[in-house]
């Protein structure tokens, strides 16, 4: 089959790889299209991935076309999103329940084969079978979402919050509609990219600016969520929570990004610092909000390439073209 390979740091290309086989208790999915997303560009970088090569794509939905022995409740046919995350079950985090800070954690497109080629094997314990009214390339949107689900979870959001966010890709976009459904009274958005702010701006956000300056909220804001991962715009977004808030780190920074604190400010104004790693019992959640109509897909999928240009969708992204791009295998 052809495949992505990321095969060294900042080298990617379509190769002919061999077939997945089903294990126990999994299944091999034919992909219908596979989300590209910041994780995948770290990944390119040399980080995340325990080894290279390694085929990427964890944000996939498609068909499952074999079983493997064991698997009771999926057949062939059946149209599925994917959750990526696979536990080990045994650590002391994941005992605990606490699953996605698992000490042996890994990931479908991360540390083993996924979504970025024609088939790749899952858990079918990882897999959510579609209804037929959604579009199954539509649905590997329900991954992004179910990390800005558990962003939420974090948060505990609480009615009439004022909330900013900074970022207004797909990721930000998504934190704007889980806002508005979790009961905000405002909700501001900062980008340098006045393409991605139209999209704010349609999807009903409060304000969508340049720069924060262009707001008057002196008392500044109740949440304040970085969907960035930028060193500036976290350093900015930290000064911007108001007393007793709460500043949400939930875009993916270099492993070197540093920025500053002010402990006493921290201390003196009951500000909570908090971050939110990928996905936590938030899957099957993301997916019903999904299937009831929370995003709307044609707003939120900008381009669909083929797996064959997998390299310059990768480009566009980096560079900030678009909202979400897909390739389809």
């Amino acid at each position: 089959m052809k495949a992505a390979v990321i095969s060294s740091p900042g080298q990617v290309g379509v190769e002919t790889v061999d077939d997945p086989i089903p294990g126990a208790g999994q299944v091999v999915i034919e992909v219908s299209a596979c989300g590209l997303c910041g994780t995948d560009l770290h990944i390119l970088q040399g980080e995340f991935a325990p080894t290279l090569p390694i085929v990427p794509g964890h944000e996939f939905a498609g068909e499952i076309v074999a079983l493997g022995a064991g698997v009771r409740d999926l057949k062939v046919g059946d149209q599925v999103a994917v959750d990526p995350s696979l536990y080990c079950h045994e650590c002391h985090y994941c005992r605990i329940g606490r699953g996605n800070l698992c000490e042996r954690w890994n990931a479908i497109g991360v540390s083993v084969p996924g979504g970025a080629a024609q088939y790749t094997a899952a858990p079918a314990a990882n897999c959510v079978k579609l209804p037929e009214h959604v579009r199954t390339e539509d649905a590997a949107l329900i991954e992004p979402l179910s990390c800005a689900v558990r962003g939420y979870d974090i948060l505990r959001s609480t009615l009439a919050s004022n909330v900013l966010i900074y970022g207004s890709g797909t990721m930000g976009l998504m934190m704007l509609e889980l806002a508005k459904r979790t009961g905000a009274a405002i909700v501001d958005m900062v980008d340098v990219n006045e393409d991605r702010l139209a999209t704010a701006r349609s999807l009903g956000c409060s304000n969508a600016v340049t720069t924060v300056d262009a707001i008057e909220r002196p008392r500044g804001w109740d949440v304040v969520i970085d969907a960035t991962g930028n060193a500036k715009a976290i350093q900015d977004a930290l000064g911007r929570v108001g007393k007793g808030g709460t500043y949400l780190q939930f875009g993916v920074a270099d492993y070197a990004t540093r920025v500053t604190i002010d402990p006493y400010r921290i201390y003196n104004q009951e500000i909570t610092i908090t971050g939110s790693m990928a996905v936590l019992h938030s899957y099957e959640r993301a997916a019903d909000l999904f299937v009831a109509g929370l995003l709307d897909p044609d707003v939120f999928i900008s381009d669909r390439l083929p797996l064959a240009d997998y390299a310059e969708a990768l480009r566009q992204f980096q560079a900030g073209k678009g909202r979400k791009i897909q390739v389809l295998p």
